[in-house]
């Protein structure tokens, strides 16, 4: 069996991005914390855009220098091994500051 192509995983971790921004959309901070369904599914998309992120070769990594990839997996890492231990205030921030990047930056990746 043949290792899956990078691309598929780019179109994973849009998904997932588009899932992050759908769970979250309309939700101030606190009432996005307090929803437990909405925070989990957030959470694990984080985790998976992460996961996927690991899987794409680092010389297309190196060529699209404008998503930073090592940051998603970072926090995918944090996210799975410190899920009691969540910062929220940095979670919100992710969500509202790094997604929609990411989706504009992921869009391009699939357009090409």
């Amino acid at each position: 069996m043949s290792e899956r192509e990078w691309r598929f995983y780019i179109k994973d971790m849009l998904n997932f991005a588009y899932n992050v921004s759908a769970y979250t959309e309309g939700f101030t901070q606190q009432e996005f914390v307090d929803t437990g369904l909405n925070y989990d599914a957030t959470i694990w998309n984080l985790e998976l855009i992460g996961e996927a992120a690991t899987h794409i070769p680092a010389e297309i990594r190196e060529t699209y220098l404008t998503i930073p990839w090592r940051q998603f997996i970072a926090t995918r890492n944090k996210l799975i091994h410190h899920y009691l231990g969540i910062d929220n205030d940095t979670l919100w921030s992710i969500i509202q500051d790094d997604i929609s990047a990411l989706v504009d930056e992921l869009e391009k990746i699939v357009n090409d």
